[in-house]
């Protein structure tokens, strides 16, 4: 047995290092439920239980948690906040959900653990079907994700027939359903592959792409791009729909032609460049 040896200058270690060290098991990790909201770190921790939550019952594969610390690192640099130009992307991105014919949401095991009731709920609010559509794909796992948002409120998932494909891609994300992504005019393409998002736009589809790097080539293919956290991104995207919801045709498209996907990009990799780490002087 390891035997610890504390001096008096020495800090004293968290129970659940001690613990560890002294061969006992560890105490059991703080639940989300558990976060203090007050605490100023407070989304983020939220957010890391919840793909943690993800991986342990099958949801997020283990490669989503390396996803979601590079996006928290954008997220940091961004202030943690949305941006102007990041919610005249959602506006444009609900107004263009509303034009559509078949506007499909694509789900991945991230999505489904940081944002299930919030993805349905957009969903509800433009009518648009909800696809799992996964790189690490396993039956099972697509079964748990579509589980996962049926107990968060959708009636129906795609994205288990599997019986449409995107051209030119030849693993996992390849495979769509016929009447799901395949038949898809617009498409909402949350925590994206670069590949498939070319994919996409090479078969004519309209894209909605909710990224925190701007340089990544998921939102540069994109028509509309949103560079922002996902779990602040959808829910804008649907308060803007909703607002929109009385909107004319022609009120909805003045809202996208009005649109710039290349000053959307701009104005946040300025944001990340020109940032500072001091805290904003309460009013």
């Amino acid at each position: 047995m390891l035997t610890l040896v504390r001096t008096g200058a020495e800090p004293a270690r968290g129970d659940r290092e001690r613990s560890i060290l002294l061969g006992a098991p560890p105490r059991p990790s703080m639940t989300e439920t558990e976060v203090p909201e007050d605490h100023p770190r407070y989304a983020s921790l939220v957010t890391r239980h919840r793909i943690e939550a993800g991986v342990e019952t099958g949801i997020t594969s283990k490669q989503g948690l390396i996803a979601q610390g590079r996006g928290e690192a954008f997220d940091y640099l961004l202030g943690e906040r949305t941006l102007p130009s990041a919610d005249r992307s959602a506006r444009a991105a609900a107004a263009t959900l509303l034009l559509a014919d078949r506007p499909v949401i694509s789900v991945n095991g991230n999505v489904a653990a940081l944002a299930p009731a919030e993805t349905v709920d957009l969903a509800e609010a433009v009518d648009a079907d909800l696809e799992v559509n996964l790189f690490n794909h396993t039956d099972e796992r697509a079964r748990r994700i579509a589980d996962h948002l049926r107990e968060h409120g959708a009636d129906e998932v795609k994205g288990l027939a599997g019986d449409g494909e995107i051209p030119g891609l030849d693993h996992a994300r390849g495979v769509v359903d016929a009447d799901g992504i395949e038949a898809a005019d617009v498409v909402v393409v949350p925590l994206e592959d670069g590949d498939r998002a070319a994919a996409l736009d090479a078969m004519g589809k309209t894209e909605i792409v909710i990224d925190l790097n701007p340089g990544s080539r998921s939102p540069r293919t994109a028509d509309i791009p949103i560079i922002d956290n996902l779990i602040r991104a959808v829910p804008t995207v649907a308060a803007h729909a909703r607002d929109l919801a009385d909107a004319s045709p022609a009120e909805l498209r003045e809202v996208v032609d009005a649109f710039d996907a290349d000053e959307a990009l701009a104005a946040a990799e300025s944001a990340i460049r020109e940032g500072s780490f001091q805290t904003p002087e309460e009013p």
